[in-house]
């Protein structure tokens, strides 16, 4: 039997067929739009998403089912000794507090980790919780190590449209209009898994240059030095997101960029045209020097 199995969901961006050569488990996550039922990467692909955010469909976000989770840990359980469940941060979704409440009844084959991760740097989390399988970690050790590294990650994002913000209640109707007016983009944060402002800028071109600062603040002060993974993520064109990775490219040269399109669950919120930098402190348990 084999050791650890490792589930996630697809908030990390790691898609159904990256799943398969991964050799890991992605839960789809659920969005009613109009009243129906779908499931992303699964029934919604991110093309029929962002057509339906831009028609004004009514999209509400959802959390898996207790049922499909406890019907995909006990098929696992079959072929695994124990599971590593790496959902989205609890301080952007109750899915994980869920998922720990279910795990109290597997006595200890069920590891729910909450590290304060969604998108590229959840992603980095799942990847890294790969390798400690494979260098032997169980369950239990995976969990502490990467809960250890709960606050070791920083996302910068900004928007292209103030519409999406205003319509989740995040700024007033006559804050989204005078922004709109006077051309203002907010730059949002993740540290610690929640969404929060962090500068309000004019242009798309400042906000930009914003981030960048602001990453490399984080890099120098923050993490001191020590080594991470860059990541840039986006909800806007290929084209524009690939100008955006060679513009991280430039300012940090010393750094390989993985770049992935956002999350549906954070799409929903900020709409089309966004665009993110992001970094994880790279594991000491996992550093080859």
């Amino acid at each position: 039997m084999k050791r650890v199995a490792i589930v996630t969901d697809s908030n990390s961006g790691i898609t159904q067929a990256q799943a398969r050569e991964l050799g890991i488990s992605v839960v789809p996550m659920p969005f009613f739009i109009d009243e129906k039922l779908y499931f992303e990467d699964i029934t919604l692909s991110q093309e029929e998403f962002y057509e339906k955010l831009k028609a004004d469909s009514d999209i509400k976000t959802s959390q898996p089912s207790p049922g499909d989770i406890l019907e995909l840990w006990d098929g696992l359980l079959k072929e695994y000794e124990e599971i590593v469940h790496i959902p989205m941060s609890s301080g952007l979704s109750s899915s994980c507090e869920m998922a720990v409440m279910l795990s109290a009844d597997y006595e200890g084959k069920v590891w729910v980790v909450d590290n304060r991760r969604i998108s590229v740097t959840q992603r980095q989390a799942v990847l890294d919780a790969i390798a400690l399988a494979k260098k032997g970690h169980g369950g239990k050790e995976i969990q502490k190590i990467l809960e250890k590294r709960a606050q070791d990650s920083s996302i910068y994002i900004t928007v292209d449209t103030l519409k999406y913000l205003k319509k989740g209640g995040r700024i007033t109707p006559a804050a989204a209009a005078i922004g709109t007016v006077l051309n203002l983009k907010p730059v949002l944060q993740i540290q610690g898994g929640k969404l929060d402002a962090y500068a309000k800028v004019r242009g798309f071109k400042q906000a930009k240059k914003v981030m960048l600062e602001a990453m490399e603040k984080d890099l120098l002060h923050r993490f001191e030095g020590q080594k991470v993974h860059l990541e840039a993520a986006y909800t806007c064109s290929d084209e524009e997101a690939e100008k955006w990775k060679e513009e991280i490219e430039d300012r940090f040269s010393d750094y390989e960029v993985h770049m992935d399109r956002l999350s549906l669950s954070v799409a929903c919120h900020i709409g089309p045209g966004a665009m993110a930098i992001a970094c994880s402190k790279k594991l000491d348990e996992l550093d080859e020097r």
